[in-house]
């Protein structure tokens, strides 16, 4: 295969990862809002992209030996090392590639961390809401010994 190919397999990858990154902003801004009920779905997106990432990073791989090959480089070379022994207007090329994948996987590594620790908060927030909704509180009396303060109503908004 030739260096052609393996752009356009480069090309689909960036597609790909711009692609992930908005599913992750879309997961983002359900969670910051509150809504949940299309997060399940956009949960599915996410893995849906990353799917066809995984499945173009096995095609990639391959063009990319292939293409080594020819250049007498050994398998799996590096981007940085692919592009270095590629000719121009090649090198450029490639080494663009690198540098929007580094800089997209930045991205996406940061949105990703930031869901993660909106869920745990929100899992977080959840829980102790519902610990906070048993039968009746629990006091102590001035000895230190536990008391009941009897019956407690509560009154749960379910609008939200």
């Amino acid at each position: 295969m030739s260096l052609a190919d393996v752009s356009s397999i480069l090309w689909r990858e960036r597609e790909l990862l711009d692609l992930l990154l908005f599913k992750l902003e879309e997961e983002q801004v359900l969670l910051a809002s509150g809504r949940t009920r299309w997060l399940a779905r956009a949960t599915r997106e996410v893995e849906v992209v990353l799917d066809e990432v995984r499945r173009t990073e096995v095609v990639r791989a391959a063009e990319v030996d292939e293409a080594a090959r020819s250049l007498g480089l050994g398998p799996s070379p590096s981007l940085r090392t692919l592009a270095d022994a590629a000719g121009e207007p090649w090198s450029t090329l490639l080494h663009e590639h690198r540098e929007a994948f580094l800089t997209t996987t930045a991205e996406i590594s940061a949105l990703a961390d930031a869901n993660r620790t909106m869920l745990a908060t929100g899992a977080r927030a959840a829980r102790e809401a519902l610990l906070s909704l048993g039968d009746a509180p629990t006091t102590y009396t001035p000895d230190g010994s536990r008391a009941s303060s009897g019956t407690y109503h509560r009154l749960v908004d379910e609008a939200f």
